[in-house]
């Protein structure tokens, strides 16, 4: 079983930046892509950004020119450089990854989430 653990959440103001840290650990598995989701009061879960294992990536339109999206595969890791942040960028972060098992079998496995306040 794949765990992920999100780190790096936190309180600032707008304008101020954050970096995000997610670790996968576990079992033997290979990590095929790595993202970030978030969920702000009241709302749903929306995709934020993402990053294949071939290095491919994508962000959502919202947080396009501020946030980059980067990955250690060999460290199991992604992370999440928001910059310039705003009030609306407030949310639980989670991370998500896609991967194969030790037996081959493609999974999706979620972090617990951390929490980014930007205040006005």
């Amino acid at each position: 079983q794949v765990q992920l653990v999100e780190s790096g959440g936190g309180s600032v103001q707008a304008g101020e930046s954050l970096s995000l840290s997610c670790a996968a650990s576990g079992s033997a598995f290979r990590i095929e892509a790595m993202g970030w989701y978030r969920q702000a009061p009241g709302k749903q879960r929306e995709f934020v950004a993402g990053m294949a294992r071939n290095g491919d990536t994508r962000l959502a339109d919202s947080v396009k020119g501020r946030f980059i999206i980067s990955m250690n595969s060999a460290k199991n890791t992604a992370y999440l450089q928001m910059n310039n942040l705003e009030f609306n960028d407030t949310a639980v972060y989670y991370c998500n990854a896609d991967l194969f098992d030790s037996e081959y079998v493609p999974r999706n496995a979620w972090g617990l989430g951390t929490q980014v306040t930007v205040s006005a």
